[in-house]
């Protein structure tokens, strides 16, 4: 199942209480104040980890709080701290103060952590407020309540590829081809109901991730099918990978579809519509001849790479061509 937004409460441990307590011990009839302070409650610390692409941890269970800390005790004895509690999520997510409508923090690197709530301070034993005027003081501080907070998160893929096409362009077909992704494929429209990411290994030891993003329409911007649901995923992708079924099911004309898509990505965001955009004309196996490619071409006036994902002619090629446009855009950032 993938989720990729969930509402949480984080609350932080508390301090805890300094003790009031007097040294006794035979021979010493007056041995004065020895109360210890109060533990220090546990932090809350949200990390970007690595193997996690989904917010599902947090489907069923929306409070989660750190420990107190321990209360002081006598013979100057300290309350042992509270242990601070790290919260893992995948790398990509934003945390939003929910009540504020705050961007907090955006862990969009493997390793990033914040802390979110602040353990609440031991309160001080009796000993600490010993003076020469006040030798047997019998009182002590009690801690301090550990902070709390309703937290929005929201998770955005981070993908160095994504693939966007109409549905049934044969996306599904590709990243099942080319990693070890195994997204569901059949021959109706919107199949892939959720984003799926795929490692694509090359030769040498590369690699680079890969997301299949579910098909869009027109109107995707404004919500229509799965659209905008899924359009941010492909907000943080270095290189967009647009589809195109030669041969629609439904008679469409593949030129207006690549258009209507393109229009979609600039509706929405304008940094989406401005990324590095590779073409690809996919099913190339039912026009073996190549005229739709070659018209396509004339009318785009772009460079389209062809493809049979279903055959596996092209997908060498392609992914070779991905991995050094994906090298080039991380060393232009670097």
């Amino acid at each position: 199942m993938f989720i990729d937004k969930a509402k949480i409460q984080i609350k932080a441990g508390d301090g805890g209480n300094g003790c009031v307590g007097f040294r006794r011990e035979k021979f010493i009839p007056k041995g004065g104040p020895d109360g210890g302070d109060g533990g220090k409650g546990g932090s809350v610390y949200l990390e970007a980890v690595a193997n996690l692409d989904t917010l599902m941890d947090f489907a069923g269970k929306h409070h989660w709080a750190a420990r107190n800390g321990q209360q002081g005790g006598g013979s100057n004895k300290h309350g042992l701290d509270g242990p601070d509690l790290i919260i893992p999520v995948p790398p990509g997510t934003l945390i939003y103060d929910a009540d504020l409508d705050l961007l907090l923090k955006d862990l969009d690197e493997v390793g990033m952590k914040v802390c979110i709530c602040k353990g609440g301070k031991g309160g001080k034993g009796n000993k600490a407020f010993a003076t020469s005027t006040n030798q047997t003081p019998r009182y002590a501080e009690p801690g301090k309540e550990g902070q709390q907070r309703n937290i929005r998160l929201e998770l955005k893929l981070i993908a160095d590829v994504g693939l966007v096409g109409i549905p049934n362009a044969g996306k599904s077909t590709f990243i099942s081809r080319c990693s070890a992704a195994k997204p569901k494929i059949a021959d109706y429209p919107f199949t892939t109901v959720e984003p799926v990411l795929g490692i694509v290994e090359l030769s040498d030891f590369r690699r680079f991730v890969m997301a299949d993003i579910p098909g869009l329409i027109q109107g995707s911007h404004k919500g229509a099918g799965l659209g905008i649901e899924f359009l941010k995923h492909i907000e943080r992708t270095r290189i967009i990978v647009h589809i195109i079924d030669i041969m629609p099911t439904d008679g469409s004309k593949p030129a207006e579809n690549y258009k209507a898509i393109r229009k979609e990505l600039k509706l929405y965001s304008k940094t989406l519509a401005e990324k590095q955009e590779i073409i690809v004309a996919n099913k190339i196996d039912l026009n073996p001849d190549g005229k739709i490619v070659k018209e396509l071409k004339k009318k785009l006036r772009k460079t389209i790479y062809p493809l049979s994902a279903v055959t596996g002619q092209g997908v060498k090629e392609l992914t070779e061509l991905l991995w050094q446009k994906v090298k080039e855009t991380k060393a232009a950032v670097e």
